[in-house]
């Protein structure tokens, strides 16, 4: 039995180490945290009182995250800038590595919903701070204690919605370019007689940029912005 095989359009096991698997959704979340880990040092190694370069771009990222985080959380809610741009780079880039031949760690259902239930999570973690556990708690009772069991579903379903949309988009994308990727090598062998994936290096480069680049950063988008909904939406 070869342990290294596929299984549908899931993840791969990359290694093991002893008998524990370890899938490629792991490793390539490990190589995401790496690149994040060396441009952040080597993006604040030597900041000037004047930025220029890359530290010009740097700032202009933190000033639209914190923008973003004050516009949709409000001022007194500024603080929750640097998880907003951890939460959106990391799903941002998670989204677009497929560009580098690589499966995207979000087009795995665990990891899309171990995002989601951390937003969940700080959603009552800072509902039941800001109101206290006895404020929070009636808010499930309006506008009528009878729709209690619905908004409670209703708050259930929030996190295994925003998971699996996230999931849904980007694994749509990988199996629609597997797909492209077997059916232009098919057409390529029976018009040639012989395999010569011409075709494959061009046709899919303009679904490539769709798929990975436009619906990818949308998605993080998308993500972020209903996290920062939900958390703020609780505390107020």
């Amino acid at each position: 039995m070869n342990r290294m095989g596929t299984e549908g359009f899931g993840p791969r096991v990359a290694f093991y180490i002893g008998d524990i698997p370890v899938s490629e959704t792991v490793t390539v979340t490990w190589l995401i945290m790496a690149i994040l880990l060396v441009f952040s040092i080597i993006a604040t190694r030597n900041l000037q009182k004047e930025a220029k370069g890359l530290q010009l771009v740097v700032e202009t990222i933190v000033k639209v995250i914190n923008n973003l985080t004050k516009q949709n959380m409000g001022e007194h809610n500024a603080n929750f800038a640097p998880f907003v741009g951890t939460l959106l780079i990391f799903i941002g880039v998670s989204n677009i590595i497929g560009l580098l031949g690589l499966r995207p760690p979000t087009a795995d259902l665990n990891t899309t919903m171990c995002l989601s239930i951390t937003t969940f999570v700080l959603t009552q973690y800072f509902g039941v701070r800001q109101k206290g556990l006895g404020g929070y708690s009636k808010g499930f009772l309006e506008p009528i204690p009878f729709l209690l069991p619905l908004n409670i579903i209703g708050e259930l379903a929030n996190p295994v919605s925003l998971g699996f949309r996230l999931f849904g988009n980007i694994v749509a994308g990988v199996i629609i370019m597997a797909l492209l990727y077997g059916a232009l090598g098919i057409f390529t062998e029976s018009l040639l007689g012989f395999a010569v994936p011409f075709l494959q290096a061009g046709v899919p480069a303009v679904l490539h940029v769709y798929f990975d680049m436009f619906s990818g950063l949308l998605q993080s988008f998308i993500f972020t912005m209903l996290t920062m909904v939900f958390i703020s939406g609780a505390m107020e």
